[in-house]
């Protein structure tokens, strides 16, 4: 299967994920990286009036996730570990998140990802393990779609 077609099917498998009924996200998938955007609202707030963290986190392991699975054609990536860091309050606009894998071994990937807000400015950046599993992509929900 060529790259560009694999990458497409990351895209549909992610679009397929009940949870990403909640969220609505867009994701874009090159080789070694991905890129997730949200457009923020109220439903995503704490009670403080800001995005809660959980939606930093999702993107951010998102967008690293996608990064790692692009360079596996054949099998699901698990996140072993993933660290988030939470650097500045979002309330509205579209909220982006760009991974890319930094590390490669024959059994796991390394990735970071960084979060923006509407203005460009960073707000948030993780980084995470991710490692190679045993499910075919093919029998993911969406993939082949």
């Amino acid at each position: 299967m060529h790259a560009t077609e694999h990458y497409r099917r990351l895209i549909s498998m992610y679009a397929a994920a009940p949870i990403n009924q909640i969220y609505q996200p867009t994701l874009t998938v090159g080789e070694g990286e991905a890129e997730i955007i949200i457009e923020l609202s109220e439903q995503l707030h704490h009670s403080a009036g800001a995005v809660h963290g959980s939606v930093y986190f999702k993107m951010l392991d998102d967008a690293a996730f996608f990064a790692a699975n692009s360079l596996e054609p054949e099998f699901f990536v698990l996140t072993a570990s993933f660290t988030t860091y939470l650097t500045r309050p979002v309330v509205s606009g579209p909220l982006r998140a760009v991974g890319k894998v930094v590390s490669q071994t024959r059994t796991q990937f390394i990735a970071e990802a960084v979060a923006y807000d509407e203005q460009g400015r960073e707000v948030g950046r993780g980084n995470g393990i991710f490692v190679r599993g045993k499910a075919p992509l093919k029998e993911a929900r969406g993939y082949n779609d």
